[in-house]
């Protein structure tokens, strides 16, 4: 029977690790174990850190650890089964132990010729790729080859040979194109070739070596990708080539020169050009500095030259063009970063330089002839180069201009209005259509108008009341209610733009009054409308007396029929006569001189039976008839017919005194009837000189003398049976006028005097220069200081104020 400790010297072994065989000879080996061999095997299948996949380096030895291994004797004699038992009652079973395999951490060693023969191969395949050849061996075997350099740490020499080699081939290529074509468009050809040659081939070396790239250039910092050192290399031997470089840059230019010129040009060259540039990051240096410079000579003489010889649209159409083209070979071949500073020195050269003479030349034409497209395209063009302020300045100088032409022009007045009108439509139109509603060039457009229709002051706000008027008046035929409503708000723009407007409310005052009494309004909806706008714009205070006008209107229809119901009208009318009496308050309408006049017996009676009735419905009123507004329809009996006359109250008077005699001269006609002189002259040469020729004047003539006599004209003819005489009483007298235009000043006076009182009241001492400022504040008219000065005076002698005592240009006020 064998000792146990025989087990245990069988497989004993060293715990520490054993060295590396320093032989690399594969027939040298450790001991060799039997059951071990596929054990080793499988170790060397483990090993996932070796790159050599192609050779056999032996020198993995292997070690076993004996506390994780337990092997089976099977020379040693079987033991005793009663051995056996007692071993197991000695010793519990253990549980099976792992076999754990440890390599030796040695480097393999390449064979000394190694790095060289790799590199040579690599070489090779650079040079074939540069000369264009076709090379025998795999890319795969070149790919791994770079792997096998790069994994044992070799990654720095090979990149420093692929430059050296790219280098010479580069350098040779570049020095190849000295001296070439002098034809700049095939040398540029020849340039685009040299380029595109060394992308292709930088590719295929890229791919090579891209281990190298995703490796070695990575790890290590300021390391350019293959990539890059090819393009650092061509832009080096470049830069050590000027001819090359200087001869490529001028073809370029010619060649966009060229085509500015009209001439057809190989984009695609320039394309590929520039994007070479680009990619040496030399663009911005090299080419766009002196581009943009022959770019500005250039448009320089192209702009003095086309300002000469074309006329301003044809122009600013050009400028257009050339903007578009520029901006289009920004999109073909330039470079994204060239657009706007080349669009910039464009613009400056084209526009900016040549903006007056734009203005000064052709602006007036274009907005005479009102081209809209064209101002739209000089707007549009204008705001590129930040020019609008002068062309809003032009603007105004023009409206200004164009709009003292019409206010200015005395013999025009009738037609100042609607002409003013129809310059402001255009002004409208091209403000929307040419201007993009700019809200700049709208407030020029109210302010040059403001200026323009203040100009004489009074007058516009006059001429403005009185085209209401013949708008508003009936006989306007063919103007539908939509029509009318579109020119009440457009008249209504330009009253917006009157400082005066107290003359326009007296004189629209007037003539509504006028239409209102003698039936003439063409439409009381659009009279009303007229208020209701007026009274928007300036408050009720503006509207209160026009509104209180139709007030007396409509309360004058229900006293009419109240009087005609009455008992006085039923017992003591004369028969025959049919009367309308207008009741007005007196504060409401125009003041009216009274004109005496020697009625007929019938309307004497007629007038003293209303006023009995009317002063018996309102106590403690008092009546005054206006004879100049009363207006009559008249039956008369000419040889050839009867005929109804619509006349007015002293044309009544005058063709009534010819039923009782056949002649009259002018000093029995004005005995008769008590008219004042220049009246009765209006009314006999409103019957015997107009149109409408109901008497016969002797001797013939347009105007009436006082030696004048008048015959009943009994071979009057006329198609209709109703005939109007009457219209002389809707003309306005210069007597009129001037008392309108008198009586607004006078009540100026007034609203002068309160607003100085009103001020001197809340300050009690202020200086003259102060309160002048603050009346020019409130006062919602125009008026010259020496005015207001003439009424701080008057309000000093009537001790509402007085001059300080100390300094005679402060006022106190004296309560």
């Amino acid at each position: 029977m064998s000792p146990p400790t025989k087990r245990s010297s069988t497989t004993t072994t060293t715990t520490g690790e054993a060295t590396s065989n320093p032989n690399p000879n594969p027939t040298s080996s450790p001991p060799s174990f039997p059951p071990m061999k596929k054990a080793k095997s499988q170790a060397l299948a483990l090993d996932p850190k070796n790159g050599l996949h192609h050779q056999d380096f032996n020198n993995n030895d292997v070690v076993f650890d004996h506390s994780s291994m337990t092997l089976d004797d099977s020379s040693a004699p079987s033991p005793a089964p009663a051995a056996n038992l007692a071993r197991k009652k000695a010793q519990p079973p253990q549980p099976a132990k792992k076999l754990v395999i440890k390599l030796v951490k040695a480097k393999p060693t390449l064979p000394a010729n190694f790095e060289e023969d790799t590199w040579a191969k690599l070489r090779s395949a650079i040079s074939a790729i540069f000369l264009k050849q076709p090379d025998p061996i795999d890319s795969e075997i070149l790919y791994q080859a770079v792997n096998d350099l790069c994994l044992h740490k070799l990654g720095g020499n090979l990149y420093q040979r692929i430059e050296k080699e790219c280098e010479a081939h580069i350098s040779a290529a570049l020095q190849s194109l000295v001296g070439q074509s002098p034809d700049l468009v095939v040398f540029l050809s020849l340039v685009e070739r040299c380029w595109q040659d060394l992308c292709d081939q930088m590719l295929l070396i890229r791919g090579i070596a891209l281990y190298l790239d995703r490796t070695y250039v990575k790890q290590t910092p300021n390391v350019r990708s293959l990539w890059d050192m090819g393009l650092q290399l061509f832009r080096k031997h470049l830069s050590l080539s000027p001819e090359v470089e200087h001869k490529t840059v001028t073809g370029l230019l010619r060649m966009i020169q060229s085509e500015r010129l009209g001439e057809a040009v190989d984009r695609t060259l320039l394309n590929h050009l520039l994007k070479m540039f680009t990619a040496l990051g030399i663009y911005a240096e090299s080419f766009e500095k002196p581009f943009l410079e022959c770019t500005s000579e250039f448009y320089a003489a192209e702009g003095m030259k086309y300002m000469q010889q074309s006329d301003v649209p044809d122009y600013l159409k050009h400028v257009e063009t050339r903007l578009h083209e520029e901006h289009e070979r920004c999109v073909l071949y330039l470079d994204a970063s060239t657009r706007k500073p080349l669009i910039q020195t464009a613009e400056k050269q084209l526009l900016e330089r040549h903006i007056s003479a734009i203005l000064d030349k052709g602006f007036m034409m274009l907005m005479d002839g009102h081209r809209i497209e064209d101002l739209q395209r000089m707007y549009s063009l204008f705001s590129r180069v930040s020019a609008l302020e002068s062309l809003r300045q032009a603007l105004s100088a023009y409206i200004r201009r164009t709009g003292q032409g019409i206010v200015m022009d005395e013999e025009k007045d009738k037609d100042m209005v609607s002409c003013l009108l129809e310059f402001k439509a255009s002004l409208d139109t091209i403000w929307e259509e040419s201007f993009s509603k700019n809200e700049g060039f709208c407030n020029t457009i109210k302010d040059a108008f403001e200026h323009l229709i203040n100009l004489r002051q009074n007058r516009p706000a006059e001429l403005i009341a009185k085209f209401l008027d013949e708008k508003l008046r009936a006989g306007n035929k063919g103007t539908s209610e939509e029509e009318l409503e579109g020119t009440l708000d457009k008249v209504l723009v330009l009253f917006r733009f009157i400082q005066g407007k107290d003359v326009f409310e007296a004189f629209y005052k007037k003539d509504l009054a006028k239409r209102l009494l003698l039936g003439k309004s063409a439409s009381i909806d659009a009279e009303k409308s007229m208020i209701s706008k007026l009274k928007t714009e300036c408050g009720s205070q503006f509207t209160n007396k026009l509104e209180g006008m139709f007030k007396d209107i409509e309360l004058s229809k229900e006293i009419n029929e109240s009087f005609r119901q009455s008992s006085q009208a039923r017992t003591k009318l004369p028969s025959g006569i049919e009367m309308s009496v207008h009741v007005l308050t007196t504060g409401y309408w125009p003041t009216y001189p009274p004109m005496d006049v020697r009625l007929p017996h019938e309307l004497n009676v007629y007038q003293d039976i209303f006023k009995e009735f009317y002063l018996s419905k309102y106590s403690g009123r008092r009546l005054m008839w206006q004879n100049s507004l009363g207006h009559c329809v008249l039956k008369a009996e000419f040889p050839k017919g009867k005929k109804e006359l619509a006349v007015s109250l002293f044309q009544t008077v005058v063709l009534m005194l010819f039923n009782d005699a056949d002649k009259l001269s002018f000093q029995d006609i004005k005995d008769s009837t008590g008219i004042e002189d220049k009246e009765l002259r209006r009314t006999l040469q409103s019957l015997a000189c107009g149109k409408v020729r109901v008497l016969q004047k002797m001797p013939k003539g347009r105007d009436v003398e006082d030696d004048d006599s008048f015959v009943f004209n009994d071979i009057f003819t006329a198609p209709l049976y109703r005939i109007k005489v009457n219209a002389i009483q809707m003309k306005e007298t210069v007597e009129e006028n001037t008392s309108t235009t008198e009586r607004v000043f006078q009540d100026r006076q007034y609203q002068v005097d309160a607003a100085i009182v009103r001020i001197m009241k809340t300050r009690k001492v202020l200086s003259h220069t102060l309160l002048i400022t603050e009346l020019f504040q409130q006062l919602k008219f125009p008026i010259k200081p020496a005015d207001l000065k003439k009424r701080i005076e008057s309000l000093i002698d009537r001790e509402y104020l007085e001059r300080d005592k100390n300094n005679p240009q402060i006022y106190n006020y004296l309560a």
